[in-house]
């Protein structure tokens, strides 16, 4: 039975959101954890680097048992919000959804009355997608998201007494366990199968699952309100309540692999007409035999076009990975009514920011007029020529005031700021 923690000290002024959640050397855990091995990090050790004066309330300040009550009982949460198991096995959400009453028109609405009484017999309550209906928890996502460069989600777990929700499983995707309420015993295990794609789930090897979950673990040890728990993809685990009501949040990062590089290759291989060629007419694809010649044809057309220089081909590949990448996460939210109004009034004295966790690249389109793209996860948006220094400016994460940008008049600063500001790029300061 061992135990990976990670108490020191750490650099953390570029990585808030992770310093949040890894206690040590963030360096080392990138170097040395990360998609590696477990590593537990306790609320003492978390605590130590909290910036002055801010000591945070072992994640309550991120989410508590009011905030499960209120999700339940004061939302409107429908399914696919909130999920429902006993020992493994999943309620259908029928058994505890509804109208929604007058005007709701809706027939899927969670039923706080059945929630309870499901809770009551031993049931563990999954709020799923917590990122999308819970503020604190949506910013802390947003920005560890970025930090880590790779799309995260969060569902909160909230167990009765001495229940356990879920048998010894394997996640495809890594997670952060942050322990927001009451104590939960977890078992880890070394995985059966490394590094799995989102295609290997762990039902796939079920019995393979079951006899490591039998030996010895790894981690054998009780999280207390604080504590941090990092699992990489394929890491089992299974957790049981102690003694009173237990709640945690687990934030699932969906990592970009080398096979999601070796997809978007192959992929943006598509300009290769002996590539495009049809398999001949009548061919049985599944007999090895006949299909073996066009494998073998295929590899050495693979071999022969990815050996050829090619300097824009990590550009096509970057641009297949870009949506994958950018849209897995929403930025930050905006008041729409106070965006709007920021967007139709902002003058040569507003102060702006770049929304934080919102994706993007500038760049400038070759040209006879030299025009500035900024390309977001949903569009490309063309300025005019001039403007580059000022967007790069705007862009950058620090505060700017429209009046002041480099190589602009101060009112045309105020026109490149309201549309950024119209388009959510920005937000007023």
């Amino acid at each position: 039975m061992t135990t990976t923690s990670v108490p020191g000290a750490g650099r953390s002024e570029d990585r808030p959101a992770l310093r949040r959640v890894v206690a040590g050397d963030l360096d080392e855990f990138a170097a040395a954890a990360w998609g590696r091995e477990a590593r537990l990090s306790r609320a003492a050790d978390l605590a130590k680097h909290a910036p002055d004066g801010d000591t945070p309330a072992a994640f309550g300040d991120l989410f508590d048992l009011g905030a499960v009550d209120e999700l339940l009982s004061r939302r409107g949460l429908r399914t696919p919000f909130l999920r429902i198991a006993k020992q493994g096995t999943v309620v259908d959400s029928r058994h505890f959804t509804g109208e929604g009453g007058v005007g709701a028109e809706v027939a899927d609405q969670v039923q706080d009355d059945r929630v309870a009484a499901l809770f009551a017999e031993g049931h563990t309550v999954v709020l799923q997608g917590v990122h999308r209906t819970w503020a604190p928890v949506a910013d802390l996502v947003t920005a560890l998201a970025a930090e880590l460069g790779h799309p995260a989600q969060t569902n909160a777990y909230v167990t009765p007494a001495s229940s356990q929700g879920f048998s010894a499983h394997y996640d495809v995707h890594d997670v952060f366990v942050l322990q927001v309420a009451g104590t939960k015993r977890w078992h880890v295990h070394a995985p059966v199968h490394a590094d799995p794609l989102r295609s290997q789930p762990w039902n796939d090897r079920a019995d393979a699952v079951a006899a490591r979950a039998a030996e010895e673990p790894l981690i054998d040890e009780v999280l207390e309100p604080g504590d941090a728990l990092y699992l990489p993809r394929g890491y089992l685990h299974s957790a049981t309540a102690q003694g009173e009501v237990s709640a945690h949040l687990t934030v699932g990062v969906h990592v970009l692999t080398r096979w999601a590089v070796v997809d978007a290759l192959v992929n943006a291989l598509t300009s290769d007409p002996e590539l495009r060629a049809s398999l001949p007419l009548g061919i049985d694809a599944s007999d090895p035999a006949q299909l073996a010649p066009h494998v073998e044809a295929v590899a050495a057309r693979l071999a022969e076009t990815l050996a050829e220089p090619d300097t824009g081909r990590a550009d096509r590949v970057a641009r297949r990975l870009r949506r994958r990448a950018w849209t897995g996460n929403r930025p930050e939210a905006i008041a729409p009514l106070v965006q709007a109004a920021a967007a139709t009034s902002a003058g040569a004295t507003t102060t702006v920011r770049l929304r934080h966790g919102l994706h993007h690249r500038l760049r400038e389109q070759a040209g006879a007029d030299d025009a500035v793209v900024l390309e977001l996860a949903d569009r490309t948006l063309t300025l005019p020529a001039g403007t580059r220094d000022a967007c790069a400016r705007l862009l950058d994460g620090r505060p700017a005031t429209a009046g002041e940008l480099p190589g602009l008049a101060p009112e045309d600063g105020a026109v490149v700021v309201r549309r950024l500001l119209k388009e959510g790029v920005l937000v007023p300061e």
